[in-house]
């Protein structure tokens, strides 16, 4: 008798014929894509719908940066301001880097409020890439 009480406390201590719930956290998937031109944000935002329908419940921030001499045309292409206003309503964050803004003389004040100015978008790209978001440079 006292043998069985000692197995039964060993099984007890060591956890075997008890069952526990365990509690399985799912993070989000979170996506980067730093840009080169804007005439990429098209494609961009159809490939966030797509993972957005692939992900479902997994599905969690899209950021697009935009950096270097594309930054130039951003306050003048009525279409990509659309596609910029588009992008919003569909929960991406559209970033400009702030470094190519400074470089080719544009006021971050003229930029939309659609997007938001950013630092250093390199840096940025880097420091999200380091939290976990999946990240493409096109």
């Amino acid at each position: 008798m006292k043998n069985i009480s000692i197995i039964t406390m060993l099984l007890v201590l060591l956890g075997i014929g008890t069952t526990q719930a365990q509690t399985v956290h799912h993070e989000k998937t979170n996506y980067l894509v730093l840009s080169k031109n804007i005439q990429q944000l098209k494609p961009v935002m159809l490939t966030a719908t797509e993972l957005a329908k692939q992900d479902g419940n997994d599905y969690g921030e899209f950021y697009v940066i935009f950096c270097g001499k594309t930054v130039q045309g951003i306050t003048k292409d009525n279409d990509f301001l659309s596609l910029a206003k588009q992008a919003k309503e569909q929960n991406l964050k559209v970033f400009v880097c702030g470094l190519s803004l400074k470089k080719f003389g544009i006021d971050p004040k003229d930029i939309p409020k659609t997007m938001e100015v950013t630092e250093n978008g390199i840096l940025d790209g880097f420091q999200l890439t380091k939290k976990g978001f999946i990240s493409l440079t096109i």
